[in-house]
């Protein structure tokens, strides 16, 4: 998928489940996206399903099949963002605007095969473009799109709206996504547990990366994937504050960054250590090529090697929690023909982070992170690195403070002062669906 030549003035605005989860929220957003359309953008809404709707969907599946099958899991899901549109199409119709509500297959969101978990190969706008030309307001339903082989209805995991919003963003040449959830930005650190907890005013796409990929709700991973490959400025922002949110964008366009900038957490982790692996090459790639043909998608990886001939080795990694099932399955598959002695498993493991690009060009980052948490009482038990982030697994008990002693060890509270840029590059000048920015 190619990004398209910018269409005149486009928005992509993408409203969370919280945003529309009942009637007045709907009509809230609907009033949002038709004053985005009176300001003169070509407005594209893309919605989650209301509420919990989701997650009461998949009780239902479970109130009938102990493992429902992916490609039923798929029909079923992608009903709940399909209601959110054609309801919002209502009430903006009777705004005075007119809008046509589409399926993600209708909207042209084309993907791999891969049920519950599929991955947007393509964007076919054309519809899209023709329902802007004629003067509508288009409303997509997000999370959701149409394999490019079988023409089975497809979801694209938790948080998968942000994603299509990203992808029409980048397909349509809009001129920025906005993305409206219940807080209004990203923050250093969950507000829930950390109260002074502070909004950012800019992030990198960098940034933004490794904190979606270390915990951070407020945007999917692959989303920001997308924005970054796409040059798409992201404006995450409250759908009930009309003030600015936190914009995500290209490292060159942000100020000098502090050391750190977020503390980022994640309670869905869970460890699976191989015991008596035979100590030769190719066993890992055997063991991550099995996990990978079940789709599960493992995080951080450490193997012991032997101290002395013949002995065997141990290895230890991190799977989201959701996947351990299917991981656990995937391995008991290939347990004899490589020759592992034992599983075993703990779904009680969390994961605590800091992310920041100052880290670069300051060395005791690590150190200083270690140090802390021994303080206070933490057990490391795994530790991964890269060049802005540092990640620890710990049980999953100790994560509130965790949190709340790095947040404070590092001055990220909401009186810490930022530096000045006088480019005035952390405000970028954007059209969004209030006007510039």
């Amino acid at each position: 998928m190619s990004a398209a030549t910018a269409d005149p003035h486009t928005v992509v605005m993408k409203f969370g489940g919280t945003s529309v989860a009942d009637a007045e929220r709907i009509l809230n957003a609907s009033k949002r996206i038709v004053e985005a359309a009176e300001a003169g953008s070509r407005v594209v809404a893309v919605l989650s399903a209301r509420g919990k709707t989701t997650d009461e969907l998949l009780a239902m599946a479970h109130e009938v099949s102990e493992r429902p099958h992916p490609r039923e899991m798929d029909m079923l899901l992608s009903t709940g963002e399909r209601i959110s549109c054609a309801l919002a199409a209502m009430a903006i119709n009777d705004l005075g605007r007119e809008a046509i509500s589409l399926t993600g297959s209708q909207a042209g969101i084309v993907t791999d095969a891969s049920h519950t978990k599929a991955r947007i190969i393509d964007v076919r706008a054309e519809r899209i473009r023709d329902a802007l030309d004629d003067g509508k307001i288009v409303l997509v339903a997000g999370f959701q799109g149409v394999s490019t082989n079988t023409l089975d209805v497809t979801t694209l995991g938790r948080g998968g709206s942000d994603t299509t919003a990203v992808a029409l963003a980048a397909a349509l040449g809009a001129d920025v996504c906005e993305i409206y959830t219940d807080v209004a930005g990203v923050y250093s650190a969950d507000p829930r547990i950390v109260p002074d907890a502070r909004k950012l005013p800019v992030v990198s796409f960098e940034e933004m990366l490794e904190m979606a990929a270390s915990g951070a709700g407020v945007l999917q991973l692959r989303s920001v994937e997308y924005a970054r490959n796409y040059g798409i400025p992201i404006h995450c922002r409250s759908s009930f504050d009309p003030g600015p949110g936190t914009f995500v964008l290209d490292e060159e366009q942000t100020m000098e960054r502090p050391l750190v900038t977020a503390v980022t957490h994640s309670t869905d982790e869970a460890r699976v250590t191989l015991t008596g692996v035979p100590d030769r090459p190719g066993i890992a790639g055997e063991v991550l090529t099995a996990l990978a043909e079940a789709n599960v998608n493992v995080d951080m990886i450490i193997q012991n090697e032997p101290e002395s001939e013949g002995s065997m080795a141990d290895m230890s990694f991190t799977v989201p929690r959701a996947d351990l099932p299917g991981s656990l399955d995937a391995l008991e598959a290939i347990r004899e023909s490589i020759g592992i002695a034992g599983i075993a498993s703990d779904s009680s493991m969390a994961k605590v982070s800091i992310v920041g690009a100052g880290m670069r060009s300051h060395p005791g980052v690590a150190a200083k992170t270690f140090s802390v948490l021994g303080e206070a009482g933490v057990n490391i038990e795994m530790i991964a690195t890269s060049p802005i982030k540092i990640s620890c697994v710990i049980h999953e008990e100790q994560v509130a403070d965790a949190v709340r002693q790095l947040h404070t060890a590092f001055g990220l509270g909401a009186d810490a002062v930022l530096p000045e840029d006088p480019s005035g590059k952390h405000r970028p000048t954007v059209k969004t669906g209030d006007g510039e920015a």
